[in-house]
């Protein structure tokens, strides 16, 4: 069945003509070109101009998970054509809403009482995403709530979804070799994680309310407040945000909305949350951000959630701020201690690659870059140096690119480097300075007690280990049997070895 929805999959693009879009002929390798052809003789005659939005119609029918795969792309207009980019973006939030009745049946079926009950208004459909859509109403005390109720079925639908594209992950590494270094299965389990938490609207309330918290590590940024008598598995309410949404750039012009700032906001909303808390919104597309009057920057639809451990926060400030400072050396080096690149690769040739890639763009405006080229250049680099992907990192890559791709849409001449300067520079300060030694003497302390708790035990196991040994109730492999001086002396390096292995761990 997985592999029947691959097929289908494949041929309801090719229905819509978003395989080899007929407009990108003439830049196809004749193979190609002569696919296209192919493809094209089967394709819909009512299909429309732009090939983005062909797209976007084939992913809306295939479902939910191939919709987040569209609604990344449709914030790097920069790589694959603003056209393309435009088409693409009714998937942020211009899909087709259920039906209000059905809303208003698992409305009532998960909080216990009709609509009309525990709202005193209670309007249609005003947004609606591959998961869930939102309805605005009106509490009895008089406050307005956004109330997002999960899709009928959608559970099931992902999980089909999910055994399709798991599959297709395990055929891309039987057939093609070289993608086993993107982990493919990695990244498609990763993905498949994050998408079957977003269902459960609990989740996302307690993400909410713990990316609120860390919104105020960042000057401007926001997240609407949790209503939690009012939420459920299938039902999230939340204060409602009157604002507009970044997906109307003709808007927020007519609004006399800042958007070069409204850019630096959404840059350093990414990166101070991620960096100063660990956590940050990782599905941060157009259509889940709103600007105020007042310039600040509202994020909703919170269900997928990045993290991001000291440790990885660390390498990443440290890589950071050796772009920042063109320190291609200090960056290089962070990739090998992160363990990114292989020790089998020179550290001075890593860095002269990043110095490719940093030089050429560094203190230049967004429009002068072309990311396209970047982005293939990096490609090229993590190839050359046997750079595979982290399945750690995936949401927090995933949301870089989105990230970047909006603050351009908002700035065309935004500057990441000098947006994200402060950011990384307080983080470093903050991590190895004074305070950061402190800390990282903490837990130094703490994995020290821990292994030393442990030790006594391990002790006393080897201990009965060698008991056994010089007693002959133990014996080597092949019936080999120690004599008691060859016994005590092989439980005496054990424990030592037990014991010099607990403080080296506790120490590095």
């Amino acid at each position: 069945m997985s592999l029947a929805r691959l097929f289908r999959a494949l041929i309801t693009l090719a229905r819509h003509d978003a395989i080899l879009p007929a407009e990108y002929q003439s830049l196809y390798p004749a193979a190609a070109r002569w696919a296209g052809r192919v493809t094209r003789l089967f394709a819909r005659k009512d299909n429309a101009s732009n090939p983005g939005e062909r797209l976007a119609r084939a992913l809306e029918k295939l479902g939910p998970s191939y919709v987040k795969f569209g609604q990344v792309l449709a914030t790097r207009g920069d790589v694959i054509g603003e056209r393309f980019a435009r088409g693409l973006a009714r998937l942020q939030d211009k899909m087709p809403a259920f039906d209000e009745g059905e809303a208003r049946a698992i409305l009532e079926e998960e909080l216990g009482a009709p609509a009309d009950e525990i709202f005193s208004e209670f309007g249609p459909a005003i947004a609606a995403a591959s998961i869930a859509q939102v309805h605005k109403a009106r509490t009895h005390d008089g406050r307005d709530v956004a109330v997002k109720i999960v899709r009928p079925d959608i559970e099931a639908r992902i999980a089909r979804d999910i055994r399709a594209l798991s599959l297709g992950a395990r055929l891309a590494e039987r057939l093609a070799p070289a993608s086993r270094r993107l982990e493919p299965k990695k990244f498609v389990e990763t993905v498949a994680r994050s998408l079957v938490l977003e269902t459960d609207l609990r989740l996302e309330a307690a993400a909410g309310s713990e990316l609120a918290e860390a919104s105020a590590a960042v000057e401007g940024y926001r997240i609407p407040a949790v209503d939690w008598p009012l939420s459920s598995k299938r039902v999230l309410t939340t204060q409602w945000i009157d604002g507009i949404a970044l997906s109307d750039m003709d808007a927020i012009d007519a609004a006399g909305i800042d958007r070069t700032s409204l850019a630096t906001t959404m840059t350093r909303a990414f990166l101070g949350t991620a960096l100063h808390r660990g956590v940050f919104h990782a599905d941060m597309h157009a259509g889940n951000l709103f600007a105020a009057e007042d310039g600040t920057l509202w994020a909703v639809d919170f269900g997928i959630m990045g993290r991001i451990g000291r440790a990885e926060r660390r390498f990443l400030a440290l890589i950071l701020h050796g772009f920042l400072t063109r320190n291609y050396k200090a960056a290089a080096e962070a990739h090998f201690m992160a363990g990114y690149v292989p020790a089998s690769h020179s550290v001075d040739d890593f860095a002269s690659a990043l110095r490719a890639v940093g030089e050429p763009i560094f203190g230049k405006q967004a429009d002068e870059v072309p990311m396209s080229r970047v982005l293939l250049q990096l490609f090229e680099i993590t190839d050359l140096f046997d750079m595979r992907l982290r399945p750690e990192l995936v949401m927090l890559q995933k949301t870089m690119v989105q990230c970047e791709g909006v603050s351009r849409m908002l700035d065309a001449k935004h500057d990441m480097w000098a947006a994200s300067a402060p950011v990384v520079e307080e983080w470093m300060r903050r991590e190895l300075g004074p305070e950061g030694q402190l800390r990282d003497l903490g837990d130094d302390l703490t994995r020290l007690r821990d292994a030393a708790r442990r030790l006594p035990q391990a002790i006393e196991d080897w201990a009965d280990i060698g008991e056994k040994l010089k007693s002959g109730e133990l014996k080597l492999g092949g019936g080999l049997k120690l004599r008691p001086w060859a016994a005590r002396l092989a439980w005496l390096g054990a424990a030592a070895a037990a014991g010099a292995a607990a403080t080296y761990w506790a120490f590095t």
